[in-house]
């Protein structure tokens, strides 16, 4: 089976297990929902049920059913917390995971020819953007907006693609 980072484990907070952990995640409000469980990636057997969380400053803490006191809290300092792959929710339509655009080939839309890959991915604002791989090893950044990226096709690892005038360096 496999998992997939959620929130590292940073430090205790009080007395009754509570945790504070950096997310991992661009869902924490549905990861650290009470009852949904989580596992270390150390050690995915182990299995921690979300008892309670909540916001605090640009973290989380979160509380499980497992860990009712500090010192047991203080056993999963450092801890990375991750989710399997049946737990993982289904994104709306034109929303994908890191691991599913990360190596999709890139191909021009009209010709079908293939431009590279896509090696990197980045969220600096609005929307994200992907480092290309060309065929001949040259990079260039590729804007995830409708006006490039045509098609996404994640069973078949390809990205249709139809590229802007000044997006790539062409000799």
């Amino acid at each position: 089976m496999e998992f997939y980072d959620v929130a590292k484990i940073l430090t205790t907070h009080g007395l009754n297990g509570e945790i504070k952990v950096s997310a991992i995640t661009d869902f924490p409000e549905e990861r650290f929902e009470p009852g949904v469980v989580l596992h270390l990636k150390q050690d995915p057997t182990k299995q921690l049920t979300v008892k309670s969380s909540r916001p605090f400053k640009q973290f989380w803490l979160v509380q499980f059913d497992e860990v009712p006191s500090i010192e047991e809290a203080e056993k999963l300092r450092g801890q990375i917390l991750v989710i399997s792959e049946a737990d993982r929710q289904e994104l709306p339509e034109g929303m994908y995971y890191y691991k599913d655009i990360l190596d999709c080939q890139v191909k021009d839309n009209e010709t079908d020819k293939l431009i590279g890959k896509i090696v990197e991915i980045e969220s600096p604002g609005a929307n994200d953007i992907w480092l290309v791989r060309e065929t001949d090893g040259k990079e260039f950044w590729l804007p995830y907006i409708d006006q490039v990226v045509k098609k996404v096709d994640i069973a078949n690892k390809v990205v249709y693609v139809e590229l802007m005038e000044g997006l790539r360096d062409e000799d």
